[in-house]
């Protein structure tokens, strides 16, 4: 009976590993979010994982889903790849349709230096995704607009990338403290002592897949504080994706993978 049932919740997992993300909605209060922009939209997508099982049918379905989403702007809060641009750059380059008012952004996990993060930072921007390595960009118009903030992953100095750490310090170089910020941060460590001092209205992350399957899903809880959905501290919001694809064995049990659409309030 105990076979029957782990084969039965096996089968379940494949199923929902491989069928479309579930869409979750959630509205964030966004410090300085100027008036004109209130209810602005942000589709976040996390932990993809395009790799031998994740490929082009999966993402063109992917890219469909979030278009009809209309969300205002997308971002992506790395592990996109596990492989070089040369096994994946065709099924990646689905993200090329992407549509959105404001376009697409994107900040490295650590799987990225598994796969040559400088070839992918090179790919990415030739399919018209805007790649924030410890930079800002305004997001808006001249009448409005938010400073969107990206870092990259604290991963990199441990994979031999020391120049290419976490450096939020950097990201925010000549930024006017006063102004709205959502920072695109892969993990989300640093959410407290670093993101929350330095004024980051809403962080976006990623990483912990929420554990993906059980009993992973309980392990995951005990060792992050903050290990899946949406967390407030003061003025302060996190939202940290179970993923969008999955990693390892193809399962999602007690963790389907997840769109999501944020609404920023002024």
């Amino acid at each position: 009976m105990a076979l029957v049932a782990t084969g039965g919740i096996t089968s379940h997992g494949t199923w929902r590993a491989f069928h479309p993300p579930v869409v979750n909605e959630v509205t964030v209060k966004l410090p300085g979010l100027p008036r004109a922009l209130d209810g602005i939209t942000i589709v976040q997508l996390s932990d993809i994982h395009v790799g031998p099982l994740i490929q082009r049918r999966f993402m063109d379905e992917l890219v469909a889903r979030t278009n009809a989403l209309k969300g205002d702007l997308v971002c992506i809060t790395g592990d996109l790849v596990d492989g070089s641009v040369e096994q994946l750059g065709q099924a990646a380059a689905a993200l090329r349709e992407l549509r959105s008012r404001f376009g697409t952004y994107f900040c490295t996990g650590n799987h990225e230096y598994y796969s040559g993060d400088e070839e992918w930072t090179e790919a990415l921007t030739r399919m018209g995704v805007t790649v924030l390595r410890n930079r800002h960009v305004r997001v808006g118009d001249a009448g409005a607009s938010f400073d969107l903030v990206g870092v990259d992953d604290w991963a990199a100095g441990r994979s031999g990338y020391p120049e290419r750490g976490y450096d939020l310090s950097a990201a925010l170089a000549g930024r006017d403290p006063t102004r709205a910020s959502v920072l695109l941060a892969h993990q989300p460590a640093g959410w407290r002592d670093q993101a929350q001092k330095a004024g980051m209205g809403l962080q976006l992350s990623g990483h912990t897949h929420g554990g993906q399957m059980f009993p992973f899903t309980l392990a995951v809880s005990a060792i992050w504080e903050h290990d899946a959905g949406l967390f407030r501290e003061g003025e302060h919001s996190l939202y940290v994706s179970r993923g969008t694809g999955f990693w390892g064995p193809p399962v999602r049990v007690a963790a389907p993978p997840e769109i999501v659409k944020v609404t920023l309030l002024a």
